[in-house]
C-alpha cells in the first residue's frame, strides 16, 4: 500500500526526517491497518521511504528505512539492535552491572521503541503503532544481541493514546524481574523498580550531568539542594563527592524512600536529609527559613507535553528558577533542566534569565548540559534532543 504526499512536501524525507504528518498526505491507496508497512511516495511517484502506518496519530507514518532494498522484517530489527548495541559498547557502557539505554527510538532507527537495560534486565516501551505491531520481533532482536534475564514492558505512557493504543505493562520474555534491581552508574549503586518507577524505572539520561555536578562540590563544605530528586541521583553523586549536606526534595514519599535506600546502600546516608513535599511550596518555605546552599539542582518533570502548554510551562520555569537562585549563596551554582521537548534551549535560557532578574541576582553560564550519549540524537531528527540543562554561577 502506498502513501502519496502532497506536491512539495517531500523535503523533510529527503533530509531523512522519519515522520510523515497527516497534512502532508495527498492519497493513501488501500486501507492499511495500524502498524502495517506502507511505501511513501512523492506526488510524482518517486519512492522516498518505507514506514509504519498510524491512522490515529497526527504522525501518520514513521519511517523504518530509506533504503528501497531493505525489507521491514526480523532481519531489519536485528540489524538495528546490533547497531544500537555497538554504539553503547563503544561508549564503554555495557558492563554486566551497568544500566544504559540500548535503543533510543527514532534516533536508533526503531521509531517508537525505547529499551533500557538494567544490569541484565531489559525494560521496553513500544510507543507507536509500528512498534506495537512488530513488538515480538523487536524483543527477539534485542534479546538476540543482548540476552536479558527478563524483558519487561512499560508501555503505559500518555503518548500511546495519541497512537490509538491502550496502555500495557507486563512480562514479554524470560523471568519476572525482582521488586528492585540493583545497578551501577558512574560508580554509584542504585535501585530501580521497573514495575512502578517513572518511564522504564529510572532516568538514565542524566548520567553525564551528575558526573559534572561532582566537579562543583567542595569536599566537607558544600551544601546541596536536589529538588525533584526522584531516586536521588544528583544528591548521591554530590554526597559521594564529599558534600557536607545534601537535601533531597520530592513530593513522592516512595521516591524519597528509594533515595534513602540508595544512600544507605552506598554508605552515604549520614550526609543526606530528606524533605517530602511540593517543590514550589517547599522552596518558598526554605527561603523563608533563611536556608542557603552552595549548589541547587532543579530537574523537574515535563512542564509542556504539547506546544499549547509552552507559555504556561515557561511561567513555571521562571518561578522555580527564581526560587532556586534565591536559595543560593553568592558564588553558588545552579544546575537547571528542562525535559520538555516543546521548550527549546533558547526558551529555557530566556526563562532562567528572567528568573535571575526577578531575584535581583547576576549570573553567568558556565556550561550547557544535555542527555547522556546513550540517548543519542539523530542528526536529521532534532526532536530527539529533548533534555536541556544550564549551569549558572550566581553572584
Amino acid at each position: 500500500m502506498d502513501v502519496v504526499l502532497q506536491r512539495g512536501r517531500e523535503g523533510s524525507l529527503l533530509r531523512r526526517h522519519p515522520w510523515v504528518f497527516s497534512g502532508s498526505i495527498a492519497v493513501v491507496t488501500g486501507r492499511p491497518a495500524p502498524g502495517e508497512t506502507v511505501e511513501i511516495l512523492s506526488h510524482d511517484g518517486e519512492w522516498l521511504a518505507r514506514g509504519a502506518w498510524s491512522p490515529e496519530s497526527q504522525i501518520r507514518a514513521r519511517v523504518w528505512t530509506f533504503d528501497p532494498d531493505e525489507a521491514v522484517d526480523e532481519v531489519l530489527f536485528r540489524r538495528r539492535a546490533e547497531s544500537a548495541l555497538g554504539l553503547r559498547r563503544a561508549l564503554g557502557l555495557t558492563e554486566p552491572s551497568a544500566a544504559f539505554r540500548l535503543c533510543n527510538a527514532e534516533n536508533d532507527g526503531l521509531p517508537g521503541v525505547i529499551v533500557d537495560h538494567y544490569a541484565g534486565w531489559s525494560v521496553g516501551q513500544f510507543l507507536s503503532a509500528g512498534a506495537e505491531r512488530w513488538k515480538t520481533q523487536i524483543v527477539d532482536a534485542c534479546n538476540s544481541v543482548l540476552p536479558a534475564r527478563g524483558f519487561f514492558e512499560r508501555s503505559d505512557t500518555d503518548g500511546r493514546r495519541k497512537e490509538g493504543l491502550p496502555a500495557k505493562a507486563g512480562l514479554l520474555a524470560g523471568a519476572e524481574p525482582p521488586q528492585l534491581i540493583e545497578y551501577q552508574q558512574l560508580g554509584i549503586k542504585q535501585l530501580v523498580d521497573v514495575r512502578r518507577g517513572h518511564k522504564t524505572g529510572a532516568y538514565l539520561d542524566q548520567a553525564e550531568s551528575r558526573a559534572y555536578l561532582r566537579t562543583l562540590i567542595k569536599p566537607g563544605a558544600s551544601e546541596v539542594l536536589n529538588a525533584f530528586c526522584y531516586s536521588g541521583g544528583f544528591g548521591l553523586h554530590a554526597a559521594a563527592a564529599g558534600a557536607a549536606r545534601v537535601v533531597q526534595l520530592d513530593q513522592s514519599a516512595d521516591a524519597l524512600e528509594g533515595a534513602r535506600s540508595a544512600a544507605e546502600l552506598n554508605g552515604l546516608g549520614a550526609a543526606c536529609e530528606y524533605l517530602h513535599g511540593d517543590a514550589f511550596r517547599e522552596l518558598r518555605t526554605l527561603r523563608e527559613k533563611g536556608r542557603a546552599f552552595d549548589v541547587v539542582v532543579l530537574d523537574p518533570p515535563k512542564f509542556a507535553s504539547t506546544a499549547a502548554q509552552v507559555e504556561r510551562a515557561l511561567g513555571a520555569y521562571r518561578d522555580i528558577n527564581r526560587l532556586g537562585i534565591q536559595l543560593l549563596r553568592p558564588g553558588g551554582c545552579l544546575l537547571t533542566f528542562s525535559c520538555s521537548g516543546n521548550v527549546s534551549a533558547e526558551l529555557l535560557t530566556g526563562a532562567v534569565a528572567e528568573a535571575a532578574a526577578d531575584a535581583g541576582r547576576s549570573a553567568r553560564i558556565l556550561n550547557r548540559l544535555r542527555q547522556a550519549p546513550d540517548h543519542a540524537v539523530g542528526l536529521s531528527y532534532p526532536e530527539g534532543e529533548y533534555l536541556k540543562g544550564l549551569v549558572l554561577l550566581v553572584d
